[in-house]
């Protein structure tokens, strides 16, 4: 079953201050988003990041101990911890909120590439249409965000991609498989990054490497996300039915602002968990895993290998060719958008081996070192000049005239699968064929009568038992479908339900 979501954290500045307060800026943008006063309707209930995939439940993670100390260090704020989140739900079904001093734009889940990007490309109008309202009251343009994961001063933030699995396949089955595969992935979907960094020591500028995470990844396997972060995350919070369903939250990705970096990222892990369901993956198993993360981020020539457990040793594009053969293998054929992603996958391994230029547009990494390369020769300036730096940052501003990604692509020089028409469309609904598409249609038609929301469930007001819409296991498109329209006809919130759980008990 193809079921995908992005969460993206954005950097955030004020240009105006010396010394910016990320608690307050994150959740006074967020807040911009609204044209009425704040109301808080996410319903926490939901979430339990403790629990871990390999059958147990942590007593402690590092965000705990933040939320202990917000409550403690900032007990003069005139607002509490879930009041700083700001969470909101949006009419496209997905979420805005102040997660950890950063701004978060979750899309709603997508079925399709195209869906997701659309979805995921509307978040950069919805975040940056908040700094605008921000911006205004502040009286010029002050307040910058920046769709990449490092400020440069040791702090990395996250792009998380998540995906819907089966409960059936053992979590132990996961980890073999997608380790390898996850540390190679930066060769296609890195957003490049100048210099190196680390928590302890900061930024060191001189080199250019593939990846803005790889820096930051310090485990193989943990349930945290903000420190000791892992290749592979082990959080088990399926927002589904837990007895058939897990999803698989990923933090290693960097933040795309290529489109098809995105749809590649995506698409081939995708298809990369259907072939560990299938057990046709390639025979791979490194030596040093997070040793190898970094090693090959560095090496922007992608010469780099890497050992693995048998003792031989196996470069970057190596391991992403192993895996895109077996997918080719057993998966040709099998849909449009699988077709897709095959062809490009095998094409994009190929200009990397030949000739990189020719992806210029399409991989971050490449496009980004493209542009620092040809501004080093006209400025004759070096790998280590501060000046770096700042452009890196500014190929990531979400801001139409400042963005130096977004003019490449405002001068036809950037890959497109999205139009303007479909971006428009995902800023006011989701997907019609996902439970986003609902959640969102609940938000436009009945924003009044919503008492709060989770993302497999929305419950209404009014009335003397809760009227709650479970969608846990809401994801057959006919089924979507019929939601859909019961929702879109309804005159209220109760008639809705009533229709919805009354065609279920017929049919049961």
């Amino acid at each position: 079953m193809h079921l995908y979501g992005l969460e993206t954290e954005y950097g955030i500045t004020r240009e105006d201050l010396a010394e910016v307060d990320p608690v307050v800026e994150s959740m006074e943008l967020v807040r911009a988003h609204l044209t009425a006063s704040f109301e808080r309707r996410w319903d926490y209930a939901g979430e339990d990041p403790h629990e871990d995939a390999r059958g147990f439940r942590v007593s402690g993670l590092a965000q705990d101990k933040e939320e202990d100390e917000f409550a403690e260090r900032d007990a003069h704020r005139p607002f509490s911890f879930h009041d700083m989140k700001s969470d909101l739900v949006l009419p496209n079904g997905a979420r805005f909120y102040n997660d950890h001093t950063h701004p978060e734009y979750s899309t709603p889940e997508c079925r399709t590439l195209k869906d997701l990007l659309a979805q995921d490309r509307a978040g950069e109008r919805i975040v940056q249409r908040a700094a605008d309202r921000r911006n205004k009251t502040l009286g010029g343009e002050h307040v910058q965000l920046y769709k990449n994961n490092t400020d440069f001063h040791g702090h990395s933030y996250g792009c998380h991609d998540n995906y819907l699995l089966p409960r059936s396949i053992p979590f132990v089955r996961l980890v073999k498989g997608l380790l390898p595969f996850l540390v190679s992935r930066q060769v296609i979907a890195g957003a490049g990054k100048v210099g190196i960094e680390a928590q302890e020591s900061g930024f060191v500028p001189g080199r250019f490497q593939l990846s803005q995470r790889a820096d930051f990844m310090e485990t193989e396997l943990s349930v945290d996300t903000m420190h000791n972060r892992p290749i592979l995350n082990t959080r088990d919070e399926p927002h589904a039915d837990p007895r058939k369903f897990r999803r698989l939250h990923l933090i290693i990705g960097d933040a795309n602002m290529c489109e098809y970096a995105t749809a590649l990222k995506v698409g081939t892990t995708r298809l990369v968990l259907e072939l560990i369901e299938r057990g046709a993956v390639p025979s791979l198993e490194l030596e040093q895993p997070v040793a190898a993360v970094k090693q090959l981020s560095r090496d922007i020539d992608l010469k780099a290998v890497v050992r693995q457990t048998n003792g031989s040793s196996v470069s970057g594009l190596d391991i992403q060719e192993q895996y895109y053969r077996a997918a080719a293998q057993t998966f040709v054929g099998l849909d449009e958008e699988t077709d897709w992603v095959l062809r490009e996958w095998g094409d994009t391994l190929t200009w990397l081996r030949q000739d990189r230029r020719r992806l210029i547009g399409k991989l971050d990494w490449v496009t980004k070192l493209w542009l620092l390369e040809t501004f080093m020769q006209e400025e004759r300036i070096g790998w280590d000049d501060p000046w770096l730096a700042s452009l890196d940052l500014e190929y990531h501003n979400v801001h139409p005239e400042r963005g130096l990604y977004l003019g490449l692509e405002a001068e036809g020089k950037a890959w497109r699968m999205t139009a303007e028409a479909d971006i428009q469309r995902a800023l006011t609904a989701g997907p019609a064929d996902t439970r986003g598409g609902v959640r969102g249609l609940c938000v436009r038609r009945f924003p009044d009568q919503i008492k709060s929301v989770q993302w497999e469930q929305v419950r209404f007001t009014g009335g003397l038992l809760p009227r709650t819409l479970d969608m846990s296991g809401l994801f057959e498109p006919a089924e979507v479908n019929r939601c859909l329209e019961i929702f879109e006809a309804a005159a209220s919130p109760a008639d809705a339900l009533n229709a919805w759980n009354g065609r279920k008990d017929r049919r049961s």
